[in-house]
């Protein structure tokens, strides 16, 4: 095992041990500075805390897939911090957020040494001390009697200090237009409220005033919205950074935003440069350990030294996702995120490896799926947000992990390949509806009956993905003509009509929407349907007939999703 005091050593930073270096560190660009802090927060922040705790709970690989599990532990040994850096001055009273402020040296015209500097060295450590719990103010004062705490070179020595410390920290650039801490005890606005009404209606799921409305899709409006800045609905430390990085961003400010949950044993950090994208650039660097089946990332990682421990094969990643805009004609319009690519970090270099597929990898979340199924998988997951559920040596706990699986990685599957599909089908099928089981879901229908439902939503959703890039006359390759896009629609209607005994309001709508794209088509309309049936080829005829099974096929639709809202009316 690489011993903390070692990580990112030989990054190009010139460490004399793992609190000091030997030169200045001198910075005053904002990708400069993440690389100093990666180097800190991972070695005080990460791998530090897992040396030390015997059991430091590890970062499964699914855990960085969207969408995000619920926290269900909070470890207190470990640490926890946010902070937030920005490529600028700072103007003390017209900032948008509160923190107590540090003060750099700064040099006279002449070059001499400021005449105070005793003072503000005195006043940065008072400041800093009065921040800390009582058993660290002595031992801090004592330590750092004589030290500037705002230069760089001494951030490593603070950390653990800053840890200890509640709120979070603030970088900006002096009037040397060089990186300082300048400030401790910050708080990020945090207006949820608002900001949650503003996105709801401004993506159409809220409408002003109605209050019905609002109730039934505040928690999807609450969930997308925390989802696109990296987290599901969290911790008020969480909430508020994402929150804060969303509002800096609009201001277009250049800043870098970090922060680390005691919950999620990962750094998330936000970073905008001033670039004209809509969202701020989000990342996620944890501890994981690799699957031993990986067999071919192992070797490469081996011949690399990539591996912070290699007896249990424990490596620092670096996730970046890709956010994306909401769209309601979607089948995966509750999809806020996505990863974009991973990286691997030297322990020692910090250089990153990309190219290895180690928390996406299809064939390895289809071995977790056989492992379910047969009672093997040992792990825990959170069912429904309110259990944890340890193992997988019952049929319930089979079931439960069954429901968070298909929950976990319902947006990937509506997406993954027909091949990928059909094996994970029949090993479901084989599961869920082998008569052999009958007896041991006898006594947990209800479990077993939303298992399936949540299956079948998935099977039908892949269905309505293909109808709408049908709508687009999409292709593997290419774009496909009108005869070929009406008759795979009229075929994939056909199948979906048997199938929506299962009725999902969305997936319905969504077969509306297409289909009704598809038989709007201006060109289609004028080109076949107008002209005599005379002046129509044979192919021509063809498409003229299968747009009137279409219509056909789209008013059965039309009466089905009535006849469901008048049954709910009615209901309720």
């Amino acid at each position: 095992m690489i011993k903390w005091q070692e990580i990112f050593s030989k990054d190009g930073f010139h460490w004399q041990d793992a609190y000091t270096t030997s030169e200045p560190v001198v910075i005053a660009r904002l990708d400069e500075l993440k690389r100093f802090l990666d180097a800190v927060h991972i070695r005080f922040c990460l791998v530090k805390p897992y040396q030390e705790h015997k059991n430091y709970p590890l970062v499964e690989g699914r855990e960085l897939l969207p969408s995000f599990d619920n926290d269900m532990f909070e470890y207190k040994d470990l640490p926890g911090f946010s902070m937030v850096a920005f490529a600028r001055q700072l103007d003390y009273f017209s900032e948008t957020f509160q923190f107590d402020k540090l003060h750099p040296i700064v040099m006279e015209a002449d070059g001499a040494c400021c005449p105070l500097e005793n003072q503000v060295l005195a006043r940065n450590v008072q400041t800093l001390a009065s921040r800390l719990p009582r058993m660290h103010q002595d031992i801090f004062r004592q330590q750092f009697a004589n030290a500037d705490t705002v230069i760089l070179d001494n951030y490593p020595s603070l950390m653990p200090y800053l840890l200890a410390m509640d709120r979070a920290q603030v970088l900006a650039l002096d009037a040397d237009r060089q990186f300082h801490l300048a400030g401790v005890f910050a708080s990020f606005p945090s207006d949820i409220d608002s900001e949650l009404k503003r996105f709801g209606k401004r993506i159409g799921k809220f409408i002003y005033g109605d209050s019905e409305i609002y109730e039934r899709n505040r928690m999807f409006v609450y969930q997308y919205l925390m989802e696109l800045y990296g987290f599901p609905i969290v911790s008020e430390r969480r909430t508020s950074s994402a929150l804060f990085a969303r509002k800096l961003h609009k201001l277009g400010e250049h800043f870098m935003l970090r922060v680390l949950g005691q919950t999620d044993r990962t750094i998330t950090t936000y970073t905008s440069t001033g670039q004209s994208t809509r969202y701020p650039l989000l990342e996620k660097i944890a501890l994981i350990s690799v699957d031993e089946d990986q067999e071919e990332a192992l070797e490469t990682l081996e011949k690399g030294g990539y591996f912070l421990d290699r007896d249990r094969r424990v490596v620092i990643i670096r996730v970046t996702y890709r956010q994306h805009r909401f769209d309601a004609s979607n089948v995966q319009q509750d999809r806020a995120l996505s990863v974009a690519w991973q990286e691997i970090l030297h322990p020692l270099t910090g250089a990153p490896l990309p190219g290895l597929n180690i928390i996406k990898d299809t064939s390895n979340m289809f071995l977790r799926l056989n492992d379910i199924v047969r009672g093997e998988y040992t792990g825990r997951i959170v069912f429904k947000r309110t259990e944890i559920v340890e193992n997988t040596d019952t049929d319930e706990k089979r079931l439960k992990f069954l429901y968070a699986w298909l929950t976990k990685h319902q947006r990937r599957m509506i997406g993954y390949s027909d091949d990928f599909f059909a094996k994970v089908s029949r090993v479901l099928n084989g599961y869920l509806y082998s008569p052999d089981n009958d007896d041991a879901f006898s006594n947990m229908r209800e479990l077993h009956r939303e298992v399936c439902t949540r299956f079948s939503y998935i099977q039908q959703a892949r269905r309505v993905r293909i109808l709408e890039d049908l709508a687009q006359r999409k292709a593997k390759v290419g774009r496909m003509g009108y005869r070929q896009m009406m008759r795979e629609a009229l075929d994939l209607l056909t199948d979906l009509k048997f199938e929506i005994v299962n009725f999902f309001p969305a997936l319905v709508d969504g077969i509306v929407d297409s289909v009704e794209r598809i038989l709007s088509d201006a060109y289609l309309r004028r080109t076949y349907m107008e002209p005599p049936e005379s002046r129509l080829t044979k192919a021509g005829l063809e498409i003229r007939k299968n747009y009137g099974s279409l219509v056909s096929l789209q008013d059965g639709f039309k009466a089905v999703r009535r006849a469901r809202t008048a049954k709910g009316s009615n209901a309720s």
